[in-house]
């Protein structure tokens, strides 16, 4: 968990599958299985055994196993070695480590996310998967779509 985040935290274990809204005062740690929403006001962390399909909403995000879904964080969005999300991150900052696996659209700051929002469907746009080795991202399969 980051400083200045609650340092109360929810557990949800190995072996627990959960469907449905998950509400956090706090950080979530999240061992087994959840379908639906994650939203916390702390922190969530997905542990590498976890199977996660979801959209969160939290202030930071550590992905260490997979994941499907959008992540809304107000600072940082970390995928950890072997973490691998289908969606898309609207972060401050994106932390990719070597080993992990990001197929989507990042928007890195909040102003960004509304200039995305307004922009849907006019802008140019690329989808990806790319793989990252430590310093930098590498595109493995991608389409541009032309800007209307």
């Amino acid at each position: 968990m980051r400083e200045g985040t609650s340092s109360e935290v929810t557990v949800l274990g190995n072996g627990a599958r959960l469907e449905g809204t998950v509400v956090s005062a706090g950080s979530l740690r999240i061992d087994g299985q959840v379908k639906g929403k994650i939203s916390a006001d702390g922190d969530v962390v997905l542990s590498p055994g976890c199977q996660v399909e979801a959209d969160i909403s939290a202030q930071n995000v550590t992905i260490g196993g997979p994941f499907k879904g959008n992540i809304t964080a107000k600072g940082r969005t970390e995928l950890a070695k072997g973490g691998r999300v289908d969606g898309d991150i609207i972060c401050k900052s994106l932390v990719v480590a070597e080993g992990a696996v990001f197929c989507g659209q990042s928007i890195m700051d909040q102003q960004g996310a509304q200039a995305h929002a307004a922009a849907q469907g006019r802008a140019s746009e690329v989808k990806a998967t790319a793989r990252s080795d430590g310093d930098s991202v590498s595109v493995l399969e991608g389409e541009r779509a032309r800007a209307r």
